[in-house]
C-alpha cells in the first residue's frame, strides 16, 4: 500500500526532474501554484493530506510522463529527502544520430561507440540520451541540454518526439497526426516549419520522455 510519504515524495522528484519546485509543477499543470506545498500536506488539525487523482493526471499530462514513470519515482518510506535513483543511459549528439551503427531496425540503441550520462532511472531498459545541438528545438529544448529518448514506450498525438527518416535525418518535433500512409510533425521552435511524411519514409519514432534543462 502506497502511504501518504511515498506520494508526495513522487511528486517532488517529478518537479525534480523537470527542474521546477513543487509551486512550479502545479503552475505548469494549470493548478493553483500551492496545491503541492509542504504546508497543504497536512491539515490544522494534523490529518493528512493526500493530491487528488485529477491533479496527478494532470502534471502527468503536462509533463509527458506516463504513470509508470511517476510510480518509479515512488519511495520507500523515511527517504524521501534522498535524490532519486540514477542509472547510466548511452549518450550520442543528435549530429551522430543521424550516422548509421548507432541504431538497429527498431530505434533501439546497439553499438559500443556511444558515451554515457547519468539521468533519473527510467522505466525503459532501453532508454537513451540525445544531446541537443543548435536553436531548431527552440524555446522548449536549447544547446547543450539533454533528452532521454524511449524506444520501448508508446507514442500518442501531442507526444514530443524523436524521428529518423531513413535518408538519416533525426529531427525532435511534436507528433500531431498519425495514419496509415502519413505523419503529421508539428516543430516546437515556431520559426521552423511543420512535416507531413510517408510512413515509407519514417525509419523509427519513439517518444521523449525526460529533459535535462
Amino acid at each position: 500500500m502506497l502511504s501518504h510519504r511515498q506520494i508526495w515524495s513522487a511528486i517532488d522528484a517529478l518537479a525534480a526532474r523537470y527542474s521546477l519546485s513543487a509551486s512550479g509543477l502545479a503552475r505548469r499543470a494549470g493548478l493553483d501554484p500551492t496545491t503541492f506545498n509542504k504546508s497543504k500536506r497536512v491539515g490544522s488539525d494534523g490529518r493528512l493530506r493526500w493530491p487528488n487523482t485529477e491533479s496527478i493526471s494532470k502534471v502527468l499530462q503536462a509533463t509527458g510522463s506516463t504513470i509508470d514513470e511517476f510510480v518509479s519515482l515512488v519511495r520507500d518510506p523515511g527517504t524521501e529527502d534522498t535524490q532519486y535513483r540514477t542509472r547510466p543511459v548511452p549518450l550520442i549528439g543528435f549530429a551522430q544520430a543521424g550516422a548509421g551503427g548507432f541504431f538497429d531496425d527498431g530505434g533501439f540503441p546497439v553499438g559500443g561507440d556511444w558515451d554515457e550520462v547519468a539521468f533519473p532511472d527510467v522505466s525503459d531498459d532501453h532508454a537513451y540520451a540525445l544531446e541537443v545541438s543548435g536553436d531548431s528545438m527552440l524555446p522548449l529544448y536549447r544547446d547543450g541540454d539533454v533528452v532521454i529518448v524511449s524506444p520501448g514506450s508508446s507514442v500518442r498525438r501531442g507526444d514530443r518526439v524523436v524521428v529518423r527518416t531513413r535518408d538519416g535525418e533525426v529531427m525532435a518535433k511534436v507528433l500531431a497526426r498519425r495514419t496509415a500512409r502519413i505523419i503529421e510533425l508539428h516543430s516546437i521552435n515556431p520559426e521552423h516549419e511543420h512535416r507531413t511524411l510517408d510512413l515509407r519514409e519514417i525509419d523509427w519514432i519513439a517518444r521523449i520522455i525526460w529533459a535535462s534543462q
